[in-house]
């Protein structure tokens, strides 16, 4: 019973904190500074709030800076060590240095290429069925498409003009997973995937004439197990019922089209969606990003853009949208612009009650992290590892035990904590395949489980940390750095102490790293 209301007071402490709107008593979640323009994003954000006459959160702490962009940038905690030398570091460019570091880092490509697999449903199993070779051959080249940041334009049009084996040309399995190959529902993935758009709302006319495009696709088996030939049926384009067919094609923007026999009518499509006019592409791509990095798309929902469900900030989007343009369709330009932006290190605490705020970004939102970006910071703060695998087909797989999840290639291999916690089905390539809501199953997982409980109390790594006197300040400090990335507040290093005093052993200290792991500070992005 002690050692739960422990637990308690230190879920409060955090509570009171994040409340808290103004010194003193400081809380960690912020810094001193209001926020300054430090570019044309700031300058959009910050002067759409003044005239919603809505007060914009103060800048965020350091503390809450380093544990955010690693989480935002490469799925994972800082180590204690460096979240200390980031909080040391009396540089006044710190921030921005440590967002080039980290986006050179290999976990930044584990965590992106996560992200655009979500997107584009890479799965082996029901319902999409790839296949695992397929799977890996697919995920192998997003990955490296994320590593050496790969102009999106051409990203995307690799995608849409791709044929070959599903094996050995891992694009074209951007169109077997695809659940239905009839060319209404390609031309729906097409069009959620990189243009924002739910052609369900369009008119009939639209949808159809955007299929045409994606009609004369053919998919022939080989003698190798499940390998499939995904490529342009040169036959079908030739006869006449595939020259009438043409005829009906149709840009979503009522464009004129000019297509011939022989001509494979996606590479037509493809070159009008990454043109610079094109209305959707460029846009969709900023406002998913946008989304990702915090939390609320400019267009929101992320993957519904249209006419009646506008920007909150028009001209934010137009700014974004022609700057990736200009930058030749740079990801990591346009990640660098949001993140080095006054905007995105907002902190978390909220200075007005104006519902607007959310809306306009007047603060960071808090966010709960995903399951695989959860389970993974748990075996990194205890030094475990977990078993992820998949039933299906046979034989089973399983993976090696160091494995992260952020870097499992197939939503079918799994757990049943990443069940549990919401990881992406990748079944539609909708955002809400993903559900990040916290459940009273997951609270009690986090409070009650021997799976986590276990990770704790065979933990070397904490053993090794806490050393020979586990009661000492500096151990308290360290496991404030591990679990939250941050140094604890006098109130909450004298807490930490008077229970330390009073328990025996090392259950203390076991106790505070539980009662860190079910603070909210844990589980959410702030």
């Amino acid at each position: 019973m002690k050692r739960f209301v422990v637990a308690v007071a230190f879920v409060a402490a955090v509570a009171i904190a994040q409340r808290s709107q103004a010194a003193p008593p400081k809380n960690p979640f912020e810094g001193d500074a209001d926020p300054v323009a430090q570019g044309r994003i700031d300058e959009l954000v910050l002067g759409r709030l003044k005239q919603l006459g809505i007060t914009p959160a103060r800048v965020c702490s350091d503390g809450v800076f380093v544990r955010r962009l690693y989480l935002d940038v490469i799925g994972m905690l800082p180590t204690a060590e460096e979240a200390r030398q980031f909080l040391q570091d009396t540089d006044r460019d710190k921030r921005r240095k440590l967002i080039d570091r980290l986006l050179e880092r290999s976990e930044y490509a584990d965590y992106w290429a996560m992200k655009w697999c979500d997107l584009l449903r890479v799965k082996s199993e029901f319902p999409i069925k790839l296949w695992p070779n397929a799977v890996q051959a697919y995920h192998r080249w997003i990955r490296a498409s994320v590593r050496d940041n790969m102009p999106y334009d051409r990203f995307v049009r690799e995608m849409l003009t791709a044929s070959g084996s599903n094996f050995r040309n891992p694009q074209v399995n951007f169109y077997r997973a695809v659940q239905s190959r009839d060319p209404q529902a390609v031309a729906q993935a097409v069009a959620l995937s990189f243009m924002g758009v739910r052609p369900e709302s369009w008119p009939k006319e639209r949808w159809s004439g955007m299929a045409v495009f994606f009609s004369q696709i053919a998919y022939k088996p080989t003698v190798e197990w499940k390998e499939e030939i995904v490529q342009f049926d040169l036959e079908k384009a030739r006869s006449q019922p595939g020259v009438q067919t043409l005829r009906a094609a149709a840009f979503p923007d009522a464009a004129a089209v000019r297509l011939t026999p022989g001509e494979d009518p996606r590479a037509a499509f493809a070159d009008w969606l990454i043109s610079p006019k094109n209305p959707w592409f460029a846009r969709n791509a900023v406002n998913r990003v946008w989304f990702w990095l915090l939390g609320r798309g400019i267009i929101h929902p992320a993957d519904d853009i249209r006419p009646d469900n506008p920007a909150a900030n028009p001209e934010l989007l137009a700014f974004l949208e022609q700057d990736l343009i200009a930058a030749r369709y740079d990801m990591k330009h346009l990640l660098r612009q949001i993140l080095n932006s006054t905007t995105y290190q907002l902190s978390c605490v909220a200075r007005s009650d104006d519902g607007r705020g959310e809306a306009n970004f007047a603060q960071y939102p808090l966010r709960r992290l995903e399951a695989e970006v959860i389970i993974d910071a748990l075996c990194q703060i205890t030094g475990t590892t977990e078993h992820y695998s998949s039933i299906i087909p046979e034989p089973y797989t399983f993976m090696p035990e160091n494995q992260r999840a952020v870097a499992l290639a197939d939503a079918s291999i799994t757990s049943p904590f990443l069940e549990k916690f919401g990881r992406s089905s990748r079944d539609t390539g909708l955002e809400s395949d993903r559900n990040n809501r916290p459940s009273a199953a997951q609270r009690l997982h986090l409070l009650n489980s021997s799976h986590v409980r276990r990770k704790i109390e065979t933990s070397r790594k904490l053993r090794a940390l806490l050393g020979a006197d586990p009661k000492r300040a500096e151990s308290i400090v360290e496991i404030y750095l591990t679990v939250l990335s941050r140094m604890p507040t006098d109130e909450e290093l004298q807490v930490a102490k008077a229970h330390l005093k009073e328990t025996w052993g090392d259950a203390g200290p076991r106790d505070l790293v539980w009662a860190l792991i079910n603070s909210p500070e844990f589980c959410y992005r702030h």
